[in-house]
C-alpha cells in the first residue's frame, strides 16, 4: 500500500512572514476575505497585526470571531451563514487551532453544502470538492493546524469532539511568523508546546509512522525540547524555534496520526472546556509508559531528541525510563500540572473512557487498547 503525504502549497517562516498575504492574496486575483479569528485575539489587538496589513494594501476583508475555544458546530453554522452574505472569495484563519478549525469546517461546507449539518463530517468525510483557499496565520506554536489535515469541532449537544480528517481541507498557504506569537501568556505558550511534542512523540511512535514521516517528527522533537523553555521566558529565538518545532510535528502527525494520549485528551476538552495541551502533557508520561512496549527502540532516539546524554550505553529500560522523564521534566520546568485531580470526576471517568476508545486517534495507538485499559489510565492519573 502507497503512503500518501499532504502538504500546504506554500508556506512562509519568520519574522515578516505575514507581509506576504498580501503578494499572495494579490497573485492568486482574490477580491475579499472572510477572516476568522476569536474574541480575545482581536481584543488584545493580535489580529489587527494582519488587518493592518490588509488595510494598508486596500486588500478587502470581514471578521467573523463568533468562535469559541472550543469551536462548536453552532459557531461553525453561523460561520457559513455569514460567510454566504459576506461575499468573500478566499479565508484567512488568524489565531490556535480553534480559529482554523473553524474556518476549516466553513471552508469545506461552502463548496460542499451537504455536509452542513456538521456532525457528517466526523472521521473521514467524502466530500468532494476543495475547501474555499485558506490563509492560515498561526498565533500560537502548538496545533500546527495551519499545515494538517485534521480538525476537531465540539458537538455540544453530546458532550463530545469530532476528530474530522479531510486533505481538501489543508491550508493553501501559511504564514508561520513568530512576531504573532510574542504576546502569548506563559501559560499559553507552556500548553501549546507540550501540544506540540506530543504531536512530535505520538505521530513518531504511531501504527501509520514511516521513515519520511519519523524524519519530522524527530527533528520537531529536537526543535521543542531545546526551545519550549525559552519560549516560555518569550525570547525571540524560543518563540522562533518553537514556530518551526510545531509546524515540523504538524507536517509529520497530520499524515500518519496519533494515539490514545489524544483521545484522551479530547472529552476532557469537551466535558471540561480544558485546554487541549493542558490535557495532553498531563497525560503524555503516563501513556508512554503504558505504550512502552509496543515501541522497539523508539525511545532511545526519542530521549536523544530530548537531550539526554548516554543513551547508546543503556538498556532498554533505561532509555525508555529516560525518554518519560525527560518529557515529565520539560512539563514540570514550564508549569504544567502533574495530574488530572482538579479536572476530572471519578463519576465521569466511564464516559470519559468510552468517548476515548471511540475517539478518531484512537486506532493509531502502537499499543491495542480497550476501554478498561483506557479507564485504568484516567484513574491513575487522578
Amino acid at each position: 500500500m502507497a503512503n500518501r503525504f499532504v502538504l500546504n502549497e506554500t508556506s512562509y517562516h519568520g519574522t515578516g512572514a505575514i507581509l506576504e498575504i498580501v503578494s499572495e492574496a494579490k497573485g492568486r486575483g482574490f477580491q475579499k476575505a472572510f477572516v476568522c479569528s476569536d474574541p480575545d485575539l482581536i481584543k488584545f489587538e493580535v489580529t489587527k497585526k494582519v488587518l493592518d496589513v490588509l488595510d494598508k494594501e486596500g486588500l478587502v476583508y470581514e471578521v467573523y470571531s463568533n468562535i469559541k475555544p472550543n469551536p462548536t458546530v453552532e459557531n461553525v453554522q453561523a460561520g457559513v451563514e455569514a460567510y454566504k452574505k459576506s461575499g468573500a472569495d478566499y479565508l484567512i484563519a488568524i489565531g490556535g487551532g480553534s480559529s482554523m478549525d473553524t474556518a476549516k469546517a466553513i471552508g469545506i461546507i461552502i463548496n460542499n453544502p451537504d455536509f452542513a449539518d456538521v456532525v457528517s463530517l466526523e472521521g473521514v468525510a467524502a466530500t468532494k470538492q476543495k475547501s474555499v483557499p485558506i490563509f492560515a496565520v498561526p498565533t500560537t506554536a502548538g496545533t500546527a493546524a495551519e499545515v494538517t489535515i485534521n480538525y476537531v469541532i465540539t458537538d455540544a449537544a453530546n458532550n463530545r469532539k469530532m476528530v474530522c480528517v479531510d486533505p481538501k481541507d489543508i491550508p493553501v498557504v501559511a504564514f508561520v511568523d513568530p512576531d504573532m506569537m510574542s504576546s502569548m501568556p506563559k501559560g499559553l505558550t507552556a500548553a501549546t508546546g507540550m501540544d506540540a511534542l506530543t504531536h512530535a512523540i505520538e505521530g513518531y511512535i504511531t501504527a501509520g509512522a514511516w521513515e519520511l514521516s519519523d524524519m519530522f517528527h524527530l527533528k520537531a522533537i529536537e526543535i521543542i525540547a531545546r526551545s519550549l523553555r525559552q519560549a516560555v521566558e518569550n525570547t525571540p529565538e524560543g518563540r522562533a524555534d518553537m514556530a518551526l518545532g510545531q509546524y515540523v510535528a504538524g507536517m509529520g502527525f497530520s499524515n500518519v496520526g496519533l494515539g490514545i494520549v489524544h483521545s484522551m485528551a479530547h472529552p476532557l476538552g469537551a466535558l471540561y472546556d480544558t485546554p487541549h495541551g493542558v490535557a495532553n502533557a498531563i497525560i503524555l508520561p503516563t501513556v508512554m509508559e503504558y505504550n512502552a512496549e509496543a515501541t522497539g527502540e523508539k525511545y532511545r532516539d526519542i530521549a536523544r531528541a530530548m537531550g539526554v546524554e548516554g543513551v547508546d550505553c543503556m538498556s532498554q529500560e533505561e532509555y525508555r525510563k529516560a525518554a518519560i522523564d525527560a518529557v515529565k521534566k520539560l512539563s514540570q520546568d514550564v508549569g504544567i500540572p502533574m495530574d488530572l485531580k482538579e479536572i476530572v470526576k471519578k463519576e465521569d471517568i466511564p464516559f470519559l473512557a468510552q468517548s476515548a476508545y471511540d475517539d478518531a486517534c484512537r486506532p493509531g495507538n502502537p499499543k491495542e487498547t480497550s476501554v478498561e485499559d483506557i479507564t485504568k489510565l484516567y484513574q491513575s492519573l487522578i
